[in-house]
């Protein structure tokens, strides 16, 4: 049954305070509040943005209440928009805790009061997101800054840009169960923030790494059957340990920048199928995302049968 509660939207400074009762409940206020798996994965409207020709950007996360379980959800009747198009580009797989500004929606100047619903089935619960340009949902840089790392946008970070990231190669890729294929994405930044660790401390609020890093993820499809090597970090929250090898894990620290722009990573599938691969590049304050699709087929018997895939 799909539940009848709209996803209320809050103003930036709320939500951060909302992060910050999680986690303190999370430190041993209140320990049930954290589940590790078995939970439902909340759609999440976080606002528009305005673009030069007159439309706007909606921009969507979600928040999976699960700790540890990540989630797959295919594209269909668990996994839909409404009204129109059932997809819109929105993940499969969803990563533990609150993901922000995962993808965006863009619609026509004259979108007026036209509603988008998202809308995601997950461990028998229904969540759903409610999209409208109404005034309140305004988005801009400030407010996205201000929920990605937990500081406020001020001094040298006005002039904070977006990293720029390309990929080398075309987008679409066919590779063969159980043979790594290889992947590579070309990052540039302004090198603003500087690199800055995650504080050592807890308690109220959050505050993440700050400082350039990329990471490649799987963004639709089984993501349990792909592996990357090297291996990735995780690029949802995880404050509450430190080694938690998490952008916001406490004394995090960005890796050193390579010389020459790029991040190759190999990528392995044991099963065939449609995934979509996506690197993400973040500077701590501002996100930018490039995805490949990858159709995995069939592999050899000799790649089958490798002892890593067994």
């Amino acid at each position: 049954m799909t539940c009848p509660c709209r996803l209320i939207h809050v103003r930036p400074l709320a939500v951060l305070f909302a992060a910050a009762l999680i986690l303190t409940a999370s430190h041993g206020v209140s320990g049930q509040l954290q589940y590790s798996s078995g939970q439902e994965v909340t759609p999440d409207y976080s606002g528009w943005e305005a673009n030069a020709d007159g439309s706007f950007d909606m921009i969507f996360g979600y928040m999976n209440q699960n700790y540890e379980e990540h989630v797959h959800v295919p594209i269909g009747p668990n996994n839909k928009f409404e009204p129109g198009e059932v997809d819109r580009g929105q993940p499969t797989y969803f990563l533990p805790r609150r993901n922000r500004h995962v993808f965006r929606i863009r619609v026509p100047a004259d979108f007026g009061t036209k509603e988008l619903v998202w809308t995601i089935t997950a461990n028998g619960k229904t969540r759903s997101a409610y999209a409208t340009l109404k005034a309140d949902y305004a988005y801009d840089g400030k407010a996205i800054y201000l929920n990605n790392s937990g500081y406020t946008m001020v001094g040298r970070a006005l002039k904070n840009k977006a990293p720029s990231v390309t990929i080398e190669g075309d987008v679409q890729r066919v590779a063969r169960v159980g043979e790594p294929i290889a992947l590579t994405a070309v990052v540039t930044d302004d090198g603003i923030p500087r690199p800055r660790p995650a504080p050592m401390a807890g308690g109220i609020g959050f505050k993440s790494a700050m400082g350039l890093r990329v990471a490649w993820l799987v963004y639709r499809g089984p993501g349990d059957k792909v592996t990357f090597s090297p291996e990735q970090f995780k690029v949802y929250p995880d404050f509450t340990t430190e080694g938690g090898n998490s952008p916001w894990s406490p004394g995090w620290v960005t890796p050193p920048l390579p010389p020459d722009g790029k991040y190759p990573v190999q990528a392995t599938f044991r099963e065939p199928g449609t995934f979509v691969v996506r690197v993400l590049a973040h500077d701590g304050g501002f996100e930018t995302a490039q995805d490949i699709t990858v159709t995995v087929r069939p592999g050899t018997a000799n790649a089958l049968s490798s002892p890593s895939l067994r």
